[in-house]
């Protein structure tokens, strides 16, 4: 397969936007822009994103920018040999006003990180997009198991891309896949995205369930049905089936169900442990993407008549002052079924 050079501008500058931007930088041109100015400023400054990825040294190739005009002319003025790539590293809940700022501007594509669904109109980010941009704007989804840290440490990682314009899957495989990093490609869209948003809801649940010492018993069957659910309102909403026994499925709800660096889990945890979701979140000092996801997938799935038993349960011990005592005896109390129901 053949490499390219790529312009790169990574809006958004997180733990995973900053990782990827590290991952990047070792064979691309790339420019990190964060919101914050003086957030960047320092950032430029310590050659380290000292507040959501320390511990690692920004390459001398790599720009830090917190100019907006800056970002979008790296990539608008690469040169011809050079393919532009813009990629979108905030959380769901930012995506909407970052395409607002870019949507006077001609730009060439987009490709979103983030995972769940917009709370207030349930949409999945590729909505979103196509409302803001229109269709005109090829876009795409990059997912997949992926914690910060280990990308940004050189671990091996495998990803998705998927769209549905087979020429931006395949720039995005010929830029992003190399080194320590594996690029699959799908036109699964939806599949994609729903996998990697309501796994996050799983692990609070299962970070529920571990920190109640319910056993290794518990955890295996709470991810395998919670991986029914996923499919469940993955197909409602026009998904493939097989998408989710893949890396954005299955695959990134085992990482985030059982890994101890997964933020959702962690807030799981708390719960279990008596704490109250304010003081549990402010302790992460990060995104829990799990947390908004659980009200906005629970809310779906009543519209769609989607059963999501699990779901219902952690909204209600996130939202509805449930225990997560109350929470098992509930799921455990439901009746029997076929186990391959839809």
């Amino acid at each position: 397969m053949s490499r390219v050079r790529a312009r790169i501008s990574v809006l958004g500058a997180g733990a995973w936007g900053t990782a990827v931007a590290l991952a990047l930088a070792a064979r691309h041109d790339v420019l990190l822009w964060g919101r914050d100015s003086a957030a960047m400023a320092a950032m430029a400054q310590a050659r380290e994103n000292q507040s959501y990825l320390p511990g690692f040294a920004f390459p001398p190739a790599l720009q830090v920018s917190g100019a907006f005009d800056a970002a979008l002319s790296h990539v608008l003025e690469a040169p011809e040999d050079a393919t532009p790539l813009l990629i979108a590293a905030c959380p769901v809940a930012g995506l909407r006003p970052l395409l607002e700022q870019l949507r006077p501007h001609a730009i060439p594509n987009i490709v979103w990180l983030c995972k769940g669904f917009e709370y207030g109109t349930g949409l999945l980010p590729h909505q979103v997009v196509r409302a803001v941009l229109g269709e005109l704007v090829p876009g795409a989804a990059l997912s997949g198991p992926s914690f910060a840290q280990e990308v940004a440490r050189g671990l091996p990682c495998a990803l998705t891309v998927a769209s549905t314009s087979a020429a931006l899957r395949e720039r995005v495989v010929a830029t992003v896949h190399g080194g320590s990093i594996r690029v699959y490609a799908c036109d699964d869209v939806i599949g994609v995205e729903v996998g990697g948003a309501v796994k996050n809801v799983m692990a609070i649940a299962t970070g529920v369930a571990d920190g109640l010492g319910l056993g290794l018993n518990a955890r295996a069957a709470l991810i395998t049905r919670g991986l029914a659910e996923i499919t469940r309102l993955g197909v409602a909403l026009g998904g493939h089936s097989a998408t989710f026994m893949g890396l954005t499925g299955m695959g990134d709800l085992l990482l985030t169900c059982t890994g101890d660096l997964s933020r959702n889990r962690r807030v799981g945890l708390g719960l279990a442990q008596g704490k109250p979701l304010d003081a549990i979140v402010a302790e992460l000092g990060h995104v829990a993407e799990g947390v908004p996801c659980a009200k906005a997938v629970r809310e779906l799935a009543h519209k769609l008549g989607v059963d999501m038993p699990i779901t219902d349960a952690v909204a209600g011990v996130l939202f509805d002052g449930v225990t997560p005592q109350a929470m098992l005896a509930k799921l455990m109390a439901r009746d029997p079924r076929d186990e391959l129901a839809r």
